[in-house]
């Protein structure tokens, strides 16, 4: 299911504070990376995860080579990696954070299998969303067209 309650969804940004991102880039043009920033500077902990880039910083945390590395709670595991990659970071998640709340996939990526793995286990799904673009329009932050320039025109 995609077709998520603004309440649903609002809910999970507001009660999960914790976000691993898996799949994140240092390269500050791609999404994964302004997304997980973005998270960062509403006040979210983001915890980055990529083994191409483990060691190293980003956000201020350490890039951890994968959720199994990570050495405290995680409320919710954002994916930013291509939909058959995802029952694996799926089953690794649910071992790993017994207290986890949610399983967010990115734009473009969706797992039915894999999803109701994770229902079954009562932890909240999301997928074929950005939590960026959700706490933009669910908070306040969109503005004429869709953008969150943060310029407002007194022409418009």
């Amino acid at each position: 299911m995609t077709d998520y309650s603004d309440s649903f969804l609002k809910s999970i940004l507001q009660r999960n504070r914790t976000i691993a991102v898996v799949g994140v880039s240092m390269n500050p043009v791609r999404p994964s990376y302004y997304v997980a920033r973005y998270l960062g500077l509403k006040g979210y902990r983001v915890i980055p995860v990529n083994p191409g880039h483990a060691g190293k910083r980003l956000f201020g945390e350490v890039v951890q080579p994968s959720l199994s590395a990570i050495q405290q709670p995680v409320d919710m595991v954002d994916i930013f990696r291509r939909s058959d990659a995802v029952p694996p970071i799926v089953d690794e998640a649910l071992e790993v954070f017994p207290e986890l709340k949610c399983i967010w996939m990115q734009i473009g990526v969706e797992h039915a299998a894999a999803a109701a793995k994770a229902e079954a286990r009562g932890v909240d799904v999301v997928q074929n969303r950005c939590p960026k673009i959700e706490y933009q329009r669910l908070f306040g932050e969109l503005r004429m067209g869709g953008f969150a320039t943060g310029i407002i025109s007194s022409k418009l």
